[in-house]
Formats: structure tokens, sequence, C-alpha cells
């Protein structure tokens, strides 16, 4: 007679704590948007590691290749002395003895030209000659090579090696955009000013948003510039510029990298987890990281 009794009441209680389980228990859909979730968030993740990290390791990689490079050319008496130069190239070493800078400068200041270290503006002339030499450098990713710029002060010293020789410039000042401008050069004199991009608090380090500029009066005598460089620049080489034509690239990498996803989860199922391994990481590491370095095109090349 008890047991009757008390069954009912059991098979209440187990009904009860089943349905709190299902109610707990997410839903197919709701699965789906948690690991949507958790796919953004790493890929956010991957995003600040590589340009903190990651882009530092390739932006120093990239400076020891171009100084092999251009130190061979000016023993050969090769390295470019002004005219027209192909983007990407190096043109110059740049010292700066206070802050320990020591960087290869290429030629351009597209985002992309940018990744591989400081970059002169292609309508400028080079450091040496007449008139305002213009070098631009990133102030927080692949290796921030102008993040200390702000603190340069007037009569701090800048070296710069080029295919036509060594000069010495001294720092007239630092100014943020909208100061006034430095004074007029003479006819025959040169300036260098060095552009880079700071912030207030944690955007100095992880988003920096404002230009900034160095200037600097050469100390000597300057040559004269040999002409057969561009008038003007596009607005992707301009100051906190963007590579708009990367759109159609990282789309198609994008493309690529979803493929090899699919594949390494296809494989998962017929080969097993460590021959999938073996073969999915070294692939969709590629192109994830192939897309990521394009994606950093679309970011304003000071950043």
């Amino acid at each position: 007679m008890t047991t009757s009794v008390l069954e009912p009441v059991a098979e209440r209680v187990t009904s009860r704590r089943l349905s709190k389980r299902a109610a707990a228990s997410p839903s197919g859909a709701g699965i789906m948007v948690l690991r949507t979730l958790y796919a953004l968030s790493a890929l956010m993740i991957w995003g600040v590691v590589y340009a903190l990290v990651f882009g530092g390791v390739q932006e120093a990689r990239s400076q020891n290749v171009l100084y092999a490079q251009f130190r061979q050319q000016l023993a050969a008496g090769t390295a470019p002395a002004g005219g027209l130069i192909k983007p990407g190239k190096p043109v110059a070493i740049l010292d700066i003895p206070r802050l320990g800078i020591h960087d290869v400068v290429v030629e351009g200041t597209a985002p992309s030209n940018l990744l591989l270290g400081p970059g002169h503006r292609a309508d400028s002339p080079l450091p040496g000659e007449v008139g305002v030499s213009v070098v631009y450098g990133r102030g927080a990713t692949f290796g921030a090579p102008f993040g200390r710029l702000v603190k340069l002060h007037p009569g701090d010293v800048i070296d710069v090696t080029d295919g036509v020789g060594v000069f010495h410039y001294t720092i007239d000042g630092v100014r943020k955009a909208g100061s006034p401008l430095p004074s007029p050069l003479p006819a025959t004199g040169s300036r260098l000013t060095l552009a880079s991009a700071t912030g207030v608090g944690w955007r100095a380090v992880l988003a920096p948003s404002a230009p900034f500029y160095v200037d600097a009066t050469l100390q000597g005598s300057a040559l004269a510039e040999p002409g057969g460089r561009v008038a003007s620049v596009p607005s992707s080489n301009k100051v906190m510029g963007v590579d708009g034509s990367a759109i159609s690239s990282l789309v198609r990498w994008l493309q690529l990298l979803c493929v090899t996803t699919v594949g390494a989860a296809w494989l998962y199922t017929r080969w097993g987890r460590w021959q999938t391994w073996l073969v999915a990481v070294p692939t969709v590491g590629a192109a994830l990281w192939v897309a990521t370095e394009t994606a950093f095109r679309l970011l304003p090349n000071l950043l």
C-alpha cells in the first residue's frame, strides 16, 4: 500500500528533474550561437596577438632581410639616390640613438609598406636633399618602430644613411595635428619630418588615433634634389591612410580560410584527431595568417 502511494510521487519528482535539465540544456540553435560567439572571440584575440606579438616578429624578420639587402647595395654603390623608386625597396637607414632605433626605411607609406618598417613618402625628397623629407612609422602594431617618438626632445640627434651619404639632423620639436607648423626652410635647407600616431590612456598602446610629428633640421649642406619623384601620392599613402583595394584580396583569403577549415573538419571525421592536426594546422594557419595580414591593410597606416 505504501509503495503504491509513493510511486506516483517519485515519478513526478523525476519528471520535474528531467524537465529542469532539459530547460537548462541549450537547444541546437543555442549551441550554434555559442559556437559562433566563441569563434568570433577567438578571432578577435588572434587579431590582437598577431598585431602586437607575431606582427612584431614578422617586422623584425623583414628588417633583417632589408638590412642585408641595403648593406650590399651601399657597398656596391647601387642604393637608390632619388627619383622614382619601387615601393617596398629599402632607401635609407634611420638611427635615433636616444631611443635605440636602428631601422631600414622602405619606399612608400601605404599600410602594406609600413608592415615592413618605417616608410619614406614618395612625393618628398630623400633625406639629405633640399626640401622636407617625410618618413612614416607605425605607433602600436608590427613592432611599433615609431611608438616612442613622443619621448624625443629638441636637440636630440637623428642620423640617416642613404645612397648619397650620411646625414645628421637635430630635432626642433614634437608637434600634434593642428599645432603651428615649423618655420619655412631656406631655399637650400633640408628638414626631416617623422610621422606616427599616438593616443590617450589605453589608446596610446592598443589604438592610437591622433597623428603627431617630429621635425628635425639638417646640420650641414643639403644636396640638390635630382627630380623624377611622383608629384602626389594616393590617399592610402597619406597620414592615417587605409588601402581600400585590400578588400577584394581579403575576401579571397577568407574564402580560402573557410575552405581549409571545412576541409579540416571533414578530414577529422575520416582520419582521426592526430592525422588531421598534422595536415590542418599548417594549411589553416597559413590561410589565417595571410588573411589577417591583408585585413591590417584596411586599418590606418600609422596604427
